[in-house]
């Protein structure tokens, strides 16, 4: 193996040793084997682009372009051309992934699903990082600064973990650089001359001598990582550092103290259904009699994109003393006040604050923020709910049905902003929502309609380990297999509604929690829930209730008359049964590995409609990219086909006298060549000197490339005629004077003929002929003769 192609597989090796510090933070890890693929395959192309060789900056352009066919076929091969060629709408849809990934980035606790968007960050991440390192070690034969994308691509990833053994990650990333500076001082070495090993040892076992120079370059890399790993653990003032095991920030306590806190409300959601049991998050005091309504929201999800629902930036103002009266909610129907004292766990930190909806009036401590849309409460310069104790005073509004049925159409504003989809939505959501809502006289018999189909009529079951999918055929795979929990009810339903003109959004919170008997509401992790809100002018934002089994149904859309789904719009609205949700903290058996994948009940809302599409395995993928990589290859292999001639036949050669002679006939036949890719044809029976003087005349060549050519040629009469032939310097340089006369002297058309389509690559086409020919010639002469035996006469 040569020097660089040595020195080319340990930067590849270097960059993925650098890689796995991003080990801890996705889940499951299968990427990594798809990215060491998808490098390999990038070295690749960097060492058969040096081999022909390419100027440097060809070689990293190459490296480029199969990067790109690489990342489309494995990312984005639905909206490429022939699923290979990236498009417009590939670029497009690659910078959408790359918009969700952050997304999902600040959505998702540690480790964060591997969602398309993901996918493509820590992929393509490692690709690019790869082609820097490669194309500054290799390329260019400076390994020092490669070590810079290196740092930067476990900075990333040591800036985010805070894992017992991050340590471990440092010493492998440390350990490849280590190697790629080793190889390269190695491969320097050897352009000397053989490595020398030092003298032989005495007869004591003592080393005299030079040390080899490789031996003390290891010996001093393992002195800088034991340095680099021992010095922060005699150092504990040090805070921070490596291996600093009581890192803080986000993460889960022990209930003693510990916090779980992130600013997206939708993490710590999430985080808080990963522990592994069923905690109390929130004491509630209430004045109303009926606690099986008493939903807790803290957010709303209003942004829907087509594969998740996400709360939308909104401008936030300060607390005031009186909220303002609920959007749409009209004088004539029916509120009551209530009151609610909340007290938070002294371990659950949450930067919203749960309440009630609406609610008008809060009394709370600290620093906080109000966002008059969603009429929420959020934290202020790290400002939480850890141990406070708060006073919500909200209203219980109680419109009937016959209020909801005769709602006008919502205002345009509304509508536009809240009833939009996204092109990118399967037509089967619109389609069903239009089959199931059939024959409705209004919006709220739809509504009703939506609710029954999936809590009664649909035959829908609540599963907190279903697959339903990714991306944006999610919904539609929920519809089809009609299994799921409380995020897959309510974005379906709430999307399914905005296909039909009506106003919705999703909340996330907790379902009503369990009565205690000193009066108290106890809230746990399991109560966690999301259920869609659907607006109707003159009422506001309803709740609804698609989950089967969780949570209570809203009593104004019950039915009174047997046989019918639809409430009886005549009767006022009554309200549910006291007795709380039998399954709202019900623990469901759920397993500490099924809540780390989500698969529990109640979930975050950001965890349940994954982006991306699924697709065919990696390996297939990884197949396509490299038919597609040969496909493009095919277009250019007469032009790789001469450089890589003219590289053998100009460069280095035996200094016998054979193969001088031998070098000399190659130039002359580069000579040749070169001329026949301008369009003067050889003529091999002409003497060196005449055809000289051919090509001088017929390429009409300046002085100085006349020369050129003739002195090749005298170079070839010595070789041919002369008993002791002498050498010729400077015959390469003679052959590049005359193809750079040749390039001057004719036009863009014929240039770009005899660089993408030279014509004296046609010598491949012999070669191989020939080549076929010799085997059929060993074939034949190594087959047995058969001979027919002779017939005796008895």
């Amino acid at each position: 193996m040569s020097g660089r192609a040595r020195l080319a597989l340990t930067a590849a090796a270097a960059t993925l040793m650098a890689s796995c510090a991003l080990l801890p933070l996705v889940s499951p890890v299968t990427w990594l084997f798809q990215a060491a693929f998808l490098l390999a395959v990038q070295t690749g192309v960097g060492a058969a682009a040096r081999r022909v060789p390419l100027a440097r900056p060809l070689t990293v352009a190459a490296q480029a372009l199969a990067t790109l066919l690489m990342l489309t076929v494995v990312c984005a091969h639905s909206h490429a051309i022939a699923g290979v060629i990236p498009g417009p709408d590939t670029f497009r849809y690659l910078g959408d992934l790359l918009q969700q990934g952050s997304d999902d980035v600040s959505r998702y606790a540690i480790p964060a699903p591997l969602t398309p968007g993901i996918r493509l960050m820590v992929i393509g991440g490692v690709l690019v990082v790869g082609l820097v390192v490669d194309t500054l070690a290799v390329t260019f034969r400076s390994a020092a600064p490669a070590g810079l994308p290196l740092l930067a691509l476990y900075s990333v990833a040591a800036g985010l973990s805070d894992g017992p053994t991050d340590w471990l990650w440092f010493l492998v990333a440390a350990a490849g650089y280590l190697m790629l500076l080793l190889a390269e001082g190695r491969d320097r070495l050897s352009q000397w001359g053989r490595v020398f090993g030092g003298a032989a040892r005495t007869p004591g076992g003592q080393e005299s001598g030079a040390v080899a120079p490789v031996r003390t370059g290891r010996r001093i890399g393992f002195a800088v990582l034991s340095l680099a790993l021992f010095v922060p653990l005699v150092m504990p003032s040090i805070q921070g550092g490596l291996l600093d095991g009581a890192g803080t920030g986000v993460g889960v306590g022990d209930g003693n103290g510990g916090t779980i806190s992130a600013v997206n409300p939708l993490v710590s959601l999430r985080d808080s259904l990963n522990m592994d049991e069923d905690r109390q998050v929130l004491s509630v005091r209430t004045s109303s009699d009926d606690v099986s309504d008493l939903y807790l929201r803290i957010v709303s999800l209003d942004d829907f994109d087509g594969t998740t629902w996400k709360p939308a930036q909104r401008h936030i103002t300060g607390v005031p003393d009186k909220f303002p009266t609920p959007a749409g909610l009209g004088a004539d129907v029916r509120r009551t006040t209530v009151t609610s004292s909340i007290a938070a766990a002294d371990w659950y930190a949450q930067d919203w604050l749960p309440m009630p909806y609406p609610p008008s009036r809060v009394k709370v401590a600290g620093t906080w923020r109000y966002e008059p849309v969603g009429m929420t409460l959020v934290g202020d310069h790290g400002q939480s709910t850890r141990g406070e104790t708060y006073l919500v005073t909200s209203l219980d509004v109680q419109p009937t049905a016959e209020q909801l049925a005769a709602a006008p159409e919502a205002s345009a504003a509304m509508k536009k902003e809240y009833t939009k989809v996204p092109s990118s939505l399967p037509p089967v959501v619109a389609q069903t929502a239009k089959e199931v809502t059939a024959g409705s006289a209004n919006h709220y018999e739809e509504a009703v309609k939506l609710q029954d189909y999936f809590a009664v009529t649909g035959g829908f079951q609540y599963d907190t380990q279903v697959e339903v999918g990714r991306g944006e055929g999610a919904i539609a795979n929920f519809l089809k297999q009609k299994r799921g929990f409380c995020v897959h009810f309510s974005f379906a339903m709430a999307a399914m509604a905005r296909t039909l003109g009506i106003p919705a959004r999703v909340a996330v919170g907790f379902a009503p929690g369990t009565p205690q008997a000193d009066g108290t509401v106890s809230v746990g992790l399991k109560d966690a829930h999301a259920w869609p809100e659907l607006y109707f002018e003159g009422v506001g934002w309803t709740r609804f209730e698609p989950t089967p089994t969780r949570g209570t149904t809203p009593s104004y859309t019950v039915s009174q008359t047997p046989g019918s789904s639809v409430p009886d719009e005549t009767l006022p609205s009554k309200g549910s049964s006291a007795a709380p949700s039998a399954s709202a903290s019900q623990s469901e058996g759920c397993t500490p590995q099924l809540r780390r994948q989500d698969a529990c009940a109640g979930p975050s809302a950001a965890a349940a409609v994954q982006s991306g599409d699924g697709g065919p395995p990696w390996w297939q993928l990884a197949l396509w990219a490299l038919g597609g990589l040969a496909v493009l290859a095919v277009p250019l292999s007469p032009m790789l086909y001469r450089q890589r001639t003219r590289s053998v036949r100009l460069g280095a050669h035996d200094r016998t006298s054979s193969g001088m002679a031998a070098r000399t006939l190659a130039v002359w036949l580069e000579l040749t060549d070169t001329a026949w890719d301008f369009g003067i044809l050889p003529d091999e029976s002409q003497t060196p000197r005449n055809a000289a003087a051919r090509i001088v005349r017929l390429g009409r060549l300046d002085p100085a490339a006349a020369a050129s050519v003739h002195r090749v040629a005298d170079a070839v009469e010595q070789v041919l005629y002369a008993p002791r032939p002498q050498p010729t310097a400077g015959l390469a340089d003679d052959v590049r004077r005359v193809a750079a006369a040749f390039n001057g002297t004719v036009g863009v058309p014929a240039r770009l003929r005899a660089l993408f389509a030279p014509r004296s690559s046609v010598r491949a086409v012999w070669a191989a002929s020939a080549g076929w020919a010799r085997l059929r010639e060993r074939v034949s002469a190594a087959r047995p003769t058969l001979r027919k035996p002779s017939e005796q006469e008895g």
